[in-house]
């Protein structure tokens, strides 16, 4: 029997911290008969949820890598991708969302939109990524549905209607009605495995009907033949409608929100319904590939299983059996002993063995098709490789890569240690881009940068884990930058004369800010007093400048360099003067520029109950915080603050004490800022001491 493509499904669930993405995985696992037994995220069996397969994510409670999955529901193939909520852990989010045709939004009924459910919404909106928003947890004290629909409105400006009610709230919940069918669904049964339907609620009538008019106001723009019923007053069957919502949702230009509590078993089936009525199919989302031999001109992939193969290394993993590398296929398929390209690094390679995954468990199979996510073993390749067949020499556009704004210093405690520490270095940069590492050539410290202190602790937990090997970690560091503040003009002369040809080159010009961006060089030389070939030696010449600045030794950044003036020798003159002169140049006028040092600035967001906002204030005044909005839903919370990275390690300690553990954060890098004096000067002096230090 071929494989019908349209009742394949490629879902992500992505949400802010703590709304129940784990939990509502690990209910669809159980619901497609994938696992016969429902295990908690904190599990008190000592097993944990499925999907978060690693000890530390059992132990922490929280998801740290991205987990891939397929199950059955009815006659309907699903991909399901468990994300993280942690910002710090912000590129499994985009990696996953980059191979994603369609994702489940979760919000939380009691807290609502939260901080990262706007990053979160950002990056849906960045891949354009349909979605439906699942409000879980309405069995807890104090859930409020309809509200988060309003703040899905007002926060994330999504067009976002209910298309279901939950059946009483807190305690009392016991089902939902769709508002589609107008029928009652309850969730009989220990683990609600019975769906009931029945005739809505007495009680509940006249609410159902006020919302089912609104569902068919705002979902009549998508069907024209819809629109004529409802004005006419006719009944409107129920596929209409759905089809409608479809259209509506695959276009961005509608949300459908969904009820229900993953924890009490209530809402998961008609979710799943849900994903396979509105979310789309392979074949309904454009995807496209660079093509690399025609100046990557824009080329539309098909879903077609006989076309030449095109295929995204989206992420890699380092197991028991060698390197495994997730690869969702976007056009042709995937069959084993089949050789394919690396268009990255132009290598050929067989397609050896081939798997799908269920967690950490995996299945062999013969052949992957068009839309299908499966893993390959044994290819070396790095995170974000296309694989080619069939002559093809695509790319696909590569994903949002943030930059680190912190850095540990790591030394391993002994030799063995050491040896260990270079593995698992190598295999982490390779996994996670977003984590870096590079020897630092005065110190000869081996420095980690990351995310945020979360990040860089759960890196170096595992490398004790891992590969039983202790380092020791010296303070963190942050990523500081240099700027300068006024135009400074250069006119500077490198000559350096021994015997035969010496070396000559005259560059003059100015420097001035550049806030657009990190580096802009502007040749304005008139009547060739440089010649041609030796413009973009004094372009490297800045560049290299550039990496160093001349406070406090880091990279220098928001400049522009304007060459106007020079001169050259016949014989003297070459590539090495023209660099020299423009490092000399850059240096000249640097010191005149007025230098500033920039820091980075975190938008820090605190939720927690609100008889402690005071002393949130006050944590945030002393940490030279500004508070940008607070927000308060009766006894809860909520101050958005922009804070320097610099002040806010050990933050999560100092929070808990004054809250007494009832407040939470999430912090993510927000601009660069100007770091005001007095610390300026401290930051200077050590610089000074440290060289001073290094030179004896």
């Amino acid at each position: 029997m071929a494989f019908d493509i349209s009742k394949m499904r490629n879902i992500g669930i992505s949400a802010h911290i703590d709304s129940g993405k784990t939990t509502l995985s690990e209910r669809i696992l159980f619901y497609t008969n994938k696992i016969h037994a429902i295990h908690e995220v904190r599990g008190k069996d000592g097993v944990g949820a499925t999907m978060d397969h690693m000890e530390l994510e059992r132990e922490r409670g929280i998801t740290i890598q991205s987990a891939a999955t397929q199950v059955e529901w009815k006659d309907y193939t699903v991909n399901l991708i468990d994300t993280p909520g942690h910002v710090d852990f912000t590129i499994e989010v985009e990696r996953s969302l980059r191979v994603l045709d369609g994702a489940v939004l979760v919000l939380c009924a009691v807290a609502g939109v939260q901080s990262q459910s706007i990053t979160v919404d950002r990056q849906l909106k960045r891949y354009h990524v349909p979605r439906i928003a699942f409000v879980n947890k309405c069995d807890r004290t104090g859930a409020n549905p309809l509200r988060v629909r309003t703040q899905l409105r007002e926060k994330l400006g999504l067009n976002a209607v209910p298309i279901q009610l939950p059946i009483g709230l807190e305690d009392k919940l016991e089902g939902v009605v769709d508002l589609v069918t107008m029928k009652a669904v309850y969730f009989d049964g220990d683990q609600g495995t019975d769906m009931r339907i029945a005739e809505i609620p007495a009680h509940m009538k006249a609410d159902a009907e006020k919302h089912r008019e609104e569902l068919i106001d705002s979902v009549s723009l998508f069907s024209d033949e819809l629109a004529e019923r409802f004005l006419d007053g006719e009944a409107i069957p129920e596929d209409l409608i759905r089809s409608a919502i479809r259209k509506g949702t695959l276009a961005e230009q509608f949300v459908p929100v969904m009820m229900g509590s993953a924890y009490k078993n209530k809402g998961i089936q008609t979710l799943l319904d849900a994903v396979t009525y509105y979310l789309p199919d392979p074949t309904e989302v454009k995807n496209f590939a660079l093509d690399l031999d025609k100046n990557e001109e824009e080329k539309e992939l098909s879903c077609d299983a006989k076309s030449p193969t095109v295929a995204l290394g989206f992420k890699l993993e380092d197991g028991q059996y060698g390197q495994l590398t997730y690869v969702r296929i976007y056009q042709g398929s995937l069959r084993k002993g089949e050789e394919l390209v690396n268009t990255r690094s132009r290598k050929k390679f067989k397609v050896g063995r081939l798997v799908r995954m269920h967690s950490d468990n995996m299945e062999d199979i013969n052949e992957g098709v068009p839309g299908d996510i499966v893993a390959l073993f044994g290819v070396d390749c790095a995170s974000g490789d296309t694989f080619c067949g069939g002559g093809l020499n695509y790319a696909m556009s590569s994903m949002f890569v943030p930059d680190p704004v912190i850095s540990l210093a790591i030394t391993p405690k002994d030799k063995k240690s050491g040896d260990q520490m270079g593995k698992a270095l190598g295999r982490f940069t390779k996994e996670d881009p977003t984590f870096q590492t590079y020897v630092d050539p005065e110190s000869n410290q081996t420095i980690i940068k990351g995310m945020g202190e979360l990040h860089l602790e759960v890196y170096i937990e595992r490398m004790r884990r891992e590969y039983k090997c202790d380092v020791e970690t010296g303070m963190p560091q942050v990523a500081y930058r240099e700027t300068i503040q006024q135009h400074a003009e250069f006119n500077y002369t490198h000559k350096k004369q021994t015997g035969g040809a010496g070396q000559y080159g005259r560059v003059a010009g100015f420097m001035e800010p550049y806030p657009d961006g990190d580096y802009e060089f502007v040749d304005n030389i008139k009547g060739g007093v440089i010649p041609n070939e030796y413009i973009p030696s004094c372009d490297k010449g800045f560049k290299a400048a550039l990496h160093k600045g001349s406070l406090i030794g880091f990279p220098i950044v928001n400049i522009r360099c304007v060459i106007n003036d020079g001169q050259y020798h016949p014989v003297d003159s070459s590539d090495i003067a023209f660099q020299q002169a423009a490092i000399g140049a850059f240096r000249e006028a640097y010191g005149k520029a007025r230098p500033c040092i920039l820091e980075p600035i975190m938008k820090v967001s605190v939720e927690g109950p609100t008889e402690f906002q005071g002393n949130i204030f006050g944590s945030i005044n002393q940490r030279r915080g500004v508070i940008i909005s607070t927000t308060e839903d009766g006894t809860f919370s909520r101050v958005d603050a922009e804070v320097p990275l610099s002040e806010m390690f050990g933050y999560s300690t100092a929070l808990r004490g004054m809250t007494q553990g009832k407040a939470e954060f999430s912090m993510e890098f927000e601009k660069y800022g100007k770091v005001p004096q007095n610390i300026s000067e401290e930051l200077i002096k050590k610089y000074e001491e440290k060289r001073r230090a290094e030179q004896k």
